[in-house]
């Protein structure tokens, strides 16, 4: 072991007992419980679409920075100040001070071209409004510019970040043990920028969890101060055991997670051989000091196939780029086909593990996306779960990832909140939707995955930057960290910041999470309320779309999400049907009708997405007759966005005070993409290009396609009403005003 990382390991462990302290303290007091009673006043938890709650934001923020002001002035309180009333008299402070407020201004002026992400109006990118919460977080923490890289950097916001790790992973159904309660197993998550690098962890994670037994055996063999543990023995997936040493490369590169994350604590406790001789032992063997190319070289090359990992051809371009990155190879990130749905094709994936045990390619580890990032599809993680226990058997063995970034925070919508009264009356507004039993059964397995992504700056509504990465079993974590493979009996890591691959990050993201979850907890009461609202809000947006062109327009629109009716197979009329019941019993009607019409209800809740991201495009008529060309559709739904977007010019002029108003006037605001077949697979796209009534051109050519993300709860109960009405009709002139454009020749394309 490098001296250097043990003479720090040996801070951090004097550490880690005054943070256990300065923990159990906080334990004992309410306000930093994440398991104690949250609030339940949706319009406390925002700032509101026009402020309206800027007074306690103002309160709230004074707040912070009189007590950082005082916490500067009590500390050595006799140490003298530097900026005097002399230094505040002089010309250069004084043309200073004039030059910052109007610099700073100028910059105010600009950032109001910003997305106004608050907005009912913007229904693009998966953005909303913050909570104050969690803006209030970050910004009393900033203050005190703490670095989660290491405790006596940061030991306020090291334990916050620790107590937000153990609720992301209860929330995400893993068990947390409570106090002094025997585990031999125990989930553990941290902070992370975003959801690239949480991604990239996992992968890099189980890339050195897969060669750890390779490197393990190797150091077993030759090294003599590993000698009292040369015949440990480990359990076959397969059943029996077997010393370890005496197993192929093929099987050592099979074997259970939850076995070989355990060799460190066994090696220790079973042998007497402390973690440091063992850590200095292994680096000789270790992936991480030797490389993936000399290890390969070294111990795989003609025993085994090179290694693959697969992922739904729906996943984040995070995935290729951490492949690329830890010298995987980009292209060993194998895609595996989607359905109509977009939804990983099982099917396919079971072809493609066959493919791996024939050709004896390890399988570092399957992703399951548990909510894509432009369809808002939930992959079939329960069926992916019983394909592991059933290759296990078989000899091959995979972790499972749920890349829930995007769909993380869903899963308050399952969890009860054990401090809810009947009392309904707190249930303000909106009225808040369950997601589809579908749905529901595959967050459930989600305890089941070996690791999960999520992000608080997607639905958490947190301040960027928040991603979070929860490992299933907290000695994963030591597969990614630079010191001694050892796991702490309970209590306070050393530190969060030695696991993964960040350095410094801000302790802010952490405080910002931590009180977003203590107001609003992370069950039905608190996010749920949120992203329940959310659903309904969307279900209803989507059936809006849906039915929003008549006979007699000039367009028709395709949702890429189909209609149950579709869905079935079910005759033209019966999906005709199917609209007409759309467009007259659940577009019109308020809230509370809907609510009382149990079979509108039942029908609202199969519609849109998995989540709450719809997908759609339109296609123009000429002379009554539908356009045939896709080039011309693509043409068309690239102006719809160009209109209903911040790109420039409309961005640029308000900037540069070139328009009537200083804010963007763009009244509504969506984003868009393409539906590749060599992404999404053929099929997919035929069906799309069949509901637009597309038959010419190119069959491998894209499909533009726009999307709307409605994380707004109030959407359709404002002061006013209903709001959607209004998101129509913008919507429907920019297809008009982006047809003419397309029929005289003005479009640019895209």
């Amino acid at each position: 072991m490098n001296p250097n990382l043990t003479i720090r390991h040996k801070k951090s462990e004097n550490f880690r007992r005054q943070l256990e302290e300065y923990a159990e303290r906080l334990e004992s007091l309410e306000t930093f419980d994440l398991t104690a009673e949250g609030t339940y006043s949706l319009g406390a938890w925002f700032l509101g679409p026009k402020a309206e709650n800027q007074g306690l934001l103002l309160e709230l923020l004074k707040d912070a920075l009189d007590d950082h002001c005082s916490y500067r002035r009590e500390y050595f309180p006799e140490d003298p100040i530097w900026i005097t009333p002399e230094v505040k008299d002089t010309p250069e402070y004084k043309k200073a001070v004039e030059k910052f407020k109007r610099y700073f201004g100028d910059m105010g002026d600009a950032l109001m071209g910003s997305v106004p992400f608050f907005s009912y109006r913007y229904q693009g990118h998966m953005n909303w409004d913050i909570t104050m919460p969690g803006l209030l977080g970050y910004f009393g923490a900033m203050l005190y510019n703490q670095n989660n890289v290491a405790a006596e950097a940061s030991p306020i916001t090291t334990v916050l970040e620790m107590k937000v790790g153990d609720d992301l992973c209860r929330m995400l159904g893993y068990h947390v043990p409570i106090k002094n309660e025997p585990a031999k197993i125990t989930p553990w998550g941290h902070i992370t920028c975003d959801g690239t690098v949480a991604n990239m962890e996992s992968m890099w994670a189980c890339r050195n969890l897969k060669f750890y037994p390779v490197s393990l055996a190797e150091a077993l063999r030759n090294e003599s101060s590993l000698a009292a543990a040369r015949y440990m023995t480990i359990r076959l997936p397969q059943g029996g055991r077997e010393t370890l040493i005496n197993l192929d490369t093929w099987q050592l590169l099979n074997l259970d997670p939850d076995e070989v994350l355990e060799f460190p604590t066994r090696i220790q406790e079973e042998y007497g051989i402390s973690t440091s001789t063992l850590q200095t032992a292994f680096d000789n063997y270790n992936i991480q000091n030797l490389g993936f190319s000399q290890f390969y070289q070294l111990y795989l090359r003609g025993r085994v196939g090179f290694p693959v990992m697969f992922a739904p051809s729906t996943m984040h371009y995070s995935w290729p780029k951490s492949a690329a990155v830890l010298g995987l190879g980009s292209n060993n990130m194998i895609p595996v086909h989607v359905d109509l749905n977009a939804r990983m094709e099982v099917n396919h994936l079971r072809s493609l593990l066959d493919a791996a045990l024939a050709n004896r390619q390890p399988v570092i580890m399957v992703v399951a996306v548990i909510g894509s990032t432009e369809e808002s599809a939930v992959d079939p993680l329960s069926d992916i779960i019983a394909l592991r226990k059933e290759y296990a058997q078989a000899g091959l063995v995979f972790p499972v990832h749920s890349d829930a970034a995007w769909g993380g925070y869903f899963a308050s919508l399952l969890r009860r909140d054990p401090y809810a009264k009947a009392d309904l009356s707190r249930r303000q507004f909106t009225p808040e939707l369950s997601m589809s039993e579908y749905v529901n059964k595959q967050y459930r397995a989600l305890k089941d995955a070996n690791s999960i992504t999520v992000d608080p700056h997607k639905a958490g509504y947190i301040p960027y930057p928040a991603g979070g990465l929860c490992y299933q079993n907290s000695a994963m974590r030591n597969l990614v960290s630079w010191f001694a493979p050892v796991v702490y009996h309970g209590g306070v890591d050393p530190t969060v910041g030695v696991y993964g691959i960040e350095g410094s990050k801000p302790g802010a993201a952490a405080a910002g999470v931590f009180l977003s979850h203590r107001v609003v907890r992370t069950n039905q009461s608190g996010y749920g309320q949120i992203l329940g609202k959310s659903l309904f809000n969307s279900k209803r947006l989507y059936s809006a779309v849906i039915t929003m062109a008549d006979e007699s327009d000039d367009f028709i629109v395709a949702l890429f999400q189909r209609l149950p009716a579709q869905k079935q197979g079910l005759s033209p009329e019966k999906v005709k049907e199917q609209l007409e019941y759309i467009k007259t019993q659940i577009v019109p009607k308020t809230n509370d009708e809907l609510i009382a019409d149990h079979e509108a209800m039942t029908l609202l809740k199969e519609l849109g997405s998995d989540q709450i991201i719809i997908s759609y495009a339109f296609n123009f008529k000429q002379n009554g007759v539908l356009n045939p060309d896709v080039t011309a559709a693509n043409n068309l739904n690239f102006e719809i966005f160009k209109l209903l977007s911040l790109a420039p010019p409309k961005f640029t002029r308000a900037l540069l005070g070139e328009s009537d108003s200083d804010v963007p006037t763009v009244p509504m605001i969506i984003t868009q993409s393409s539906f590749d077949p060599a992404v999404y697979g053929q099929a997919l796209v035929d069906d799309f290009r069949d509901r637009l009534g597309i038959t010419e051109g190119d069959p491998s050519t894209p499909v533009n396609f726009l999307i709307s993300t409605t994380m707004d709860p109030w959407l359709t109960d404002t002061a006013a009403g209903n709001f959607i009405p209004t998101l129509i009709a913008a919507l429907k002139s920019a297809v008009e005003e982006a047809i003419g454009l397309v029929l005289t020749g003005q479009a640019s394309g895209g």
